[in-house]
């Protein structure tokens, strides 16, 4: 049995009915045998919508106030997410970032995970249960909701994976894994099967969209193989892994 960590971006989960897919892809997951943690993102264009709200009222809103507004879009989410779960026929706990134990500093709006202590996480884990948790924030020792930035429900993904002892953490978003070339704009652009850290990490500072800088970097330094891959199909992706590790030793790569 492995334990993995499945990220959800916004498109994956843009409306109900993708929402509902997505739950079907993390039970069939959870009925080959596997333990299922997932980090989910605010559904589609929500997050810049929320912005757009607060900027039509203040242009220089609080910094405290955006952050705890920008925290809402992932709760709506995760919920749902859950609901979906349990209407497919199994059990589901949503969390929030503090909930599920993200610990930042106190930097808004780009905070910076501290540590991870994802206890309620690993009790519903425990009890066979899917566990959910919101992406891009934490809460800072304030007791304050803090954000992580763009892309941060990436390294939401890695950082849990990372304290839960994963097997892996598979990034799902809209294309099939890492390319050559944005494929939506060159369609001779080449899936790359697999790559290492710092090719990739090359990648993401020259302006790659597809993973987060600071995703790469998180599991780079404990060695968290990443599979990138597309949540409109069961193609394999993209493979990130250490130095000496068989990508097709990792699991669900079906």
């Amino acid at each position: 049995m492995a334990l993995i960590v499945q990220k959800y971006g916004g498109s994956s989960v843009a409306d109900t009915d993708s929402i509902t897919r997505v739950a079907r892809r993390i039970v069939e997951t959870k009925k080959a045998g596997n333990d299922v943690a997932v980090v989910v993102s605010a559904m589609g264009d929500t997050t810049d919508d929320l912005i757009d709200q607060a900027m039509s009222i203040d242009s220089n809103p609080p910094a405290r106030e955006m952050d705890m507004l920008m925290t809402a879009g992932e709760r709506i989410s995760m919920s749902l997410l859950a609901i979906a779960i349990h209407a497919a026929g199994l059990h589901a706990y949503s969390f929030t970032g503090s909930q599920a134990g993200f610990l930042t500093d106190a930097q808004f709006g780009t905070a910076h995970i501290k540590a991870v202590k994802p206890k309620r996480v690993r009790r519903a884990l425990d009890k066979g249960c899917v566990a959910i948790a919101a992406g891009f924030q934490g809460v800072n020792e304030g007791g304050d909701a803090t954000t992580l930035g763009r892309g941060g429900s990436d390294t939401s993904a890695a950082a849990l994976a990372v304290a839960l002892g994963a097997d892996i953490c598979e990034i799902y978003t809209d294309v099939d894994g890492i390319f050559t070339a944005d494929p939506r704009i060159v369609p001779t652009a080449k899936r790359i099967p697999s790559i290492d850290y710092e090719s990739m990490l090359e990648m993401a500072s020259c302006g790659s969209k597809v993973l987060a800088l600071r995703c790469v970097e998180y599991a780079q330094r404990f060695r968290m193989p990443l599979h990138v891959r597309s949540s409109f199909s069961h193609r394999v992706g993209t493979l990130i892994v250490p130095d000496g590790v068989d990508p097709a030793s990792l699991p669900n790569l079906g």
